[in-house]
């Protein structure tokens, strides 16, 4: 695995060696971030259900002004923060449960990546506290990863785009 395109292009990330991380493939990260390439500098993004940190880092490296990794388990977060520490970058790291995260939330993010578990039931629930809780920024793009047979209700966001790469599906959400 490692850091596409940007400051830190090429740059090796650790190896995942955790059965609960499913990293986003290099080809899918690829396309995420070819899309929005001109839209990543200098926002603000939350790295919801971080694993080992490459989607966040990706978006440093990108030229984004500030990334807030999220992840409740222990090993995702010293993953995603070896991972920072290697490239010389300090970041927040929080071990915390999504909805607990979004709960005590008191910022607006530019770009929300959003990749749980799936099958986890978790992406209505956590849409649902993003917008009640007013974390997208007006002009804010959250980017769900997910199967790509898995069908969901984006409630209160519209839906701009969405690719199929085989069984992943990136869809494109704003206000």
């Amino acid at each position: 695995m490692r850091v596409d395109s940007g400051k830190f292009k090429g740059h090796r990330l650790l190896e995942n060696k955790y059965d609960h991380i499913r990293p986003t493939t290099d080809k899918v990260k690829q396309a995420l971030f070819v899309k929005l390439q001109f839209f990543v500098p200098e926002k603000k993004v939350l790295d919801l259900f971080c694993g080992t940190g490459a989607m966040g880092i990706e978006a440093i490296s990108r030229g984004a002004e500030k990334v807030v990794f999220v992840d409740k388990d222990i090993r995702s977060v010293q993953m995603t923060k070896e991972n920072l520490k290697s490239l010389g970058l300090e970041s927040k790291v929080n071990k915390c449960d999504a909805l607990i995260f979004l709960e005590k939330c008191q910022e607006q993010f530019d770009l929300i990546i959003l990749d749980p578990p799936y099958k986890s039931g978790l992406y209505e629930k956590i849409l649902k506290k993003i917008y009640d809780k007013n974390i997208l920024s007006k002009e804010g793009i959250i980017v769900c990863e997910h199967a790509s047979e898995d069908v969901f209700d984006f409630q209160n966001f519209s839906v701009f785009d969405e690719k199929k790469y085989g069984n992943i599906t990136l869809t494109y959400l704003c206000l």
